[in-house]
């Protein structure tokens, strides 16, 4: 699922972003596709909007994969909803479909959309892309799809670490949740019942898709990002080198 926006140090990712211009000045015109993946709440969306920023001018689209879950009520009837973020969840052929059309040119192809808000797919809901040089595809299983990326980021730190930007990200949500929205289902708890909450929901769902689904996919990265307490950068490793 994607993230909330965090600090994230820009510095320790010019390695990632030299590497990217060095590849669409030798893409000829063809779209570089980059997938960035990682835990849940490991900064995959900020990343790539920082990947964005210091791409300019280099016109870049970004994608996150939450847009090919399948709806809520998919999901229910299928039996997955405590499965949501696996990959059973997703729609993995249309993803792949995805990919291959962007390949030839992002301008038109469009994508489902995804709330947050009330935690599920909008219904009927696209968005076109732009012309783009470079598509970023985040999400916690887009290294599933390595053979179609031409560089595979995968964003890593410790795991008690990146359970505490879960449930701090929790609170937060609840704390600001619209009327309505999914998070507003919480509103009426205190920050000891949501931390509980949010600490059930690590070790029974995101732990395990971590363990499970999302870590192995870590030795198809091209490029692996580690990220210590604080959100910076402490090592960016190109297949075992580090830079």
């Amino acid at each position: 699922m994607s993230d909330e926006t965090e600090v994230v140090d820009a510095p320790g990712y010019e390695p990632v972003v030299e590497a990217i211009r060095e590849l669409v000045r030798a893409a000829a015109g063809n779209v570089v596709i980059v997938g960035v993946a990682g835990a849940v709440c490991v900064g995959k969306t900020t990343t790539s909007e920082w990947l964005r920023r210091l791409l300019d001018p280099v016109a870049t689209e970004i994608v996150t994969t939450d847009g090919f879950l399948y709806s809520s009520a998919e999901l229910d009837q299928r039996g997955l909803t405590m499965r949501k973020g696996f990959p059973e969840s997703y729609d993995e052929a249309a993803i792949g479909a995805f990919l291959r059309a962007a390949r030839a040119g992002t301008e038109g192809v469009v994508v489902p959309v995804y709330s947050h808000e009330i935690y599920d797919v909008v219904p009927g809901a696209e968005h076109g892309l732009a012309d783009a040089a470079v598509l970023i595809v985040e999400g916690v299983n887009a290294l599933r799809f390595a053979d179609q990326l031409d560089v595979s980021v995968y964003i890593d730190a410790p795991e008690p670490v990146i359970e505490s930007w879960y449930i701090d990200r929790f609170l937060h949500l609840c704390t600001f949740a619209a009327p309505g929205t999914f998070y507003a289902n919480f509103e009426g708890l205190g920050d000891a019942d949501r931390r509980a909450i949010a600490h059930h929901v690590w070790g029974a769902v995101n732990r395990q898709n971590l363990e499970e689904c999302i870590a192995p996919t870590r030795e198809h990265a091209t490029v692996v990002v580690e990220k210590g307490v604080d959100h910076l950068v402490t090592r960016v490793r190109f297949q075992g080198g580090a830079v």
